[in-house]
């Protein structure tokens, strides 16, 4: 196989993988944000109900209200009338409610249909039979184009928005969701991206090692070692946001995998294996030829082109925002995706400039040989 074959294939891989993770990538929690420079919290539900949980998920722009008791309560819309019932019967939407259409995007921009009447007697459609429901509130939210006036006096500086409330009603009387919303200062995206141009460039460098020779060898197992460090932390990755989206439980989890990240699961899956499969071919003990060391080298470009693209510059917004969509520090989320981009974009570089140089060399070989 040619040179410019491989790389045809390997640009052919790229696209088809694009392609077929356009779809599911944008299903990932509906609109969720790739991160935000706003965080909100729950302080507390007053007065305090043992059976209720509220938290907010997908990096701030939903609440999640799960109702484990024997009677309904109901989360009240923006004109006072009732928006959400949640119980032991399930989740039920007031579609003559405002809120349950200006929330079905987090911008609030939905057109309102005409029998839209926040005054009339509720009329309940079930959209979920389990006790947990989760929502875009714009109390909860910052939905002015700009950062709020406190915030442009000083940006570098940690300000509180607002506190804010939500109204629920119970059978026996009104309760309270209380939380916080913060303005956290952005990083700055320069410094990490400075890392990742200097990792990647660093990483590609050793593809300039003659492939067949010992130190050749070794750099195709390093490379392998480090495309398996990479597809682990885009597998660490993709469920931190499936558990940010509110998956829990093992079974939760695995779900939100298959369901909304599927594809980058398999990205991260992919880079293992083919980590794995360079770690072998550039072992001591491997008597791997020179043809089977290109196709490593042709698998390892691949993976790592994937890597890079699906699983690192997708993430790559934790570097200019303050809340990731993931339930750990950002500083953890910010290295994950240097790690990744790293490991995928060096692993690209030294691949193609392997298989460069062992087409050269086949070429000379068979000229050669003419001679």
């Amino acid at each position: 196989m040619t040179l410019l074959t491989r790389v045809a294939l390997l640009l052919a891989g790229v696209v088809a993988a694009l392609l077929a993770t356009a779809g599911p990538a944008t299903a990932h929690g509906a609109d969720a944000p790739n991160g935000s420079d706003y965080r909100a919290e729950v302080t507390a539900v007053t007065p305090a109900r043992p059976e209720l949980r509220v938290r907010v998920v997908e990096a701030g722009a939903r609440l999640e209200l799960t109702n484990t008791g024997g009677e309904p309560v109901e989360v009240i819309g923006y004109s006072g009338e009732p928006y959400l019932r949640v119980g032991p019967d399930g989740v039920f939407e007031n579609i003559r409610s405002p809120a349950t259409y200006l929330n079905r995007t987090i911008a609030g921009d939905t057109v309102l249909p005409a029998e839209v009447d926040p005054a009339a007697a509720p009329a309940w459609q079930r959209v979920d039979d389990g006790p947990t429901v989760r929502w875009h509130d714009q109390r909860a939210l910052w939905r002015e184009p700009g950062p709020p006036a406190q915030v442009r006096a000083a940006p570098d500086r940690e300000h509180r928005v607002r506190d804010w409330v939500v109204p629920l009603r119970a059978t026996d009387g009104p309760l309270e969701i209380r939380g916080t919303l913060d303005w956290v200062p952005p990083p700055d995206a320069y410094t990490w991206w400075v890392l990742v141009t200097l990792g990647a460039l660093a990483v590609g460098a050793v593809g300039l090692l003659p492939a067949a020779s010992a130190p050749g060898r070794r750099a195709l197992a390093g490379l392998g070692g480090l495309l398996v460090c990479g597809g682990l932390a885009a597998v660490l990755l993709t469920v931190g946001r499936v558990r940010d989206d509110g998956a829990e439980g093992i079974g939760g989890v695995l779900g939100g995998l298959l369901t909304g990240q599927v594809w980058a699961l398999l990205v991260g899956l992919g880079a293992i294996v083919a980590g794995w499969r360079a770690l072998i071919a550039g072992s001591p003990a491997s008597v791997a030829d020179g043809n089977r060391r290109s196709n490593v080298d042709f698998v390892v470009a691949l993976a790592g082109a994937c890597l890079a693209l699906f699983a690192g510059v997708t993430n790559a917004a934790v570097f200019a925002r303050s809340v990731p969509p993931v339930p750990w520090p950002a500083t953890a989320a910010r290295v994950l995706v240097v790690l990744v981009v790293v490991a995928g974009a060096g692993a690209l570089a030294a691949a193609v400039l392997r298989l460069h140089a062992t087409g050269r060399s086949a070429v000379t070989g068979v000229e050669a040989a003419k001679r």
